[in-house]
């Protein structure tokens, strides 16, 4: 099994070295665009709370800043 898995990293290591100049970063992208969609989908509800908690409190900054209310 070790010898298995010693052989599917050396693999994957060398299919890395023949990529052309730039593909590592354009999988990187792609990787963490769908890590981000996938957390999108998992945390709708949180992440939906969490906005509109940023948003109201923004809001109120700006208010305050506007009217001249300092903290």
């Amino acid at each position: 099994m070790s010898k298995m898995l010693g052989e599917m990293i050396k693999a994957g290591c060398n299919w890395c070295r023949k990529c052309e100049p730039g593909v590592d970063g354009i999988l990187v992208t792609v990787g963490l665009c769908v890590i981000a969609l996938l957390l999108c989908v998992v945390m709708k509800d949180s992440l939906t709370t969490f906005v509109e908690t940023l948003v109201a409190a923004m809001t109120q900054e700006a208010t305050n800043i506007l009217t001249g209310v300092g903290n």
